[in-house]
């Protein structure tokens, strides 16, 4: 279930308002999380500001983790990079930003231009008809290597399906995952 906690707006004071609707709208939720995406937003609008980009920056939390997803520029694909490359460096950054501020290590997820949840849906698909295919021929598929984010959702789609399983094998960045019948 996903929650939406606020859209940052340049203006200092409406951030300020914003904090405490924040509070209002997460229900009592974890308000590190809160914290955390609040920290990850003014970090990420000060980079579109230095890189003069358009975007709006909007904060959730899901899953028990903060989620920034940036929507709405037209240059926002040049921060996403080939196969999500840039994306992924720009989620670490802002962790590390996250870090230094709040002293814990952050699981942020960070998206840019819809394409993680795009992505996801690419996935999703990609492992359950990997895993319906290797069920009926039997034979152990190995796939491209993936991200770890990437290779949790076909882990989790693969799982879905009766009768197959997956593991992942390898270093990063080749790691890849594996799907074959069980047992």
């Amino acid at each position: 279930m996903s929650e939406t906690v606020d859209t940052i707006d340049a203006d200092q004071d409406e951030k300020a308002e914003s904090a405490e609707v924040v509070e209002t709208k997460a229900g009592g939720g974890d308000s590190t999380l809160v914290q955390e995406g609040d920290i990850a937003g003014d970090y990420l609008e000060r980079l579109l500001d230095l890189l003069d980009y358009d975007g709006d920056i909007d904060l959730d939390v899901e899953a028990g983790r903060a989620v920034v997803s940036i929507d709405g520029g037209e240059d926002l694909e040049k921060l996403v990079g080939p196969r999500g490359t840039v994306l992924e460096s720009l989620q670490e950054l802002t962790r590390l930003a996250v870090q230094q501020e709040t002293g814990s290590r952050s699981r942020l997820m960070l998206d840019i231009a819809g394409w993680r949840s795009d992505r996801r849906e690419e996935l999703r698909e990609l492992g359950r008809s990997t895993a319906e295919s290797v069920r009926t021929n039997g034979e152990r598929v190995r796939l491209q290597p993936m991200s770890p984010f990437e290779r949790k959702v076909v882990h989790d789609a693969v799982a879905t399906v009766d009768g197959v399983t997956s593991e992942s094998e390898g270093e990063d960045p080749k790691r890849r995952v594996v799907i074959f019948l069980e047992g």
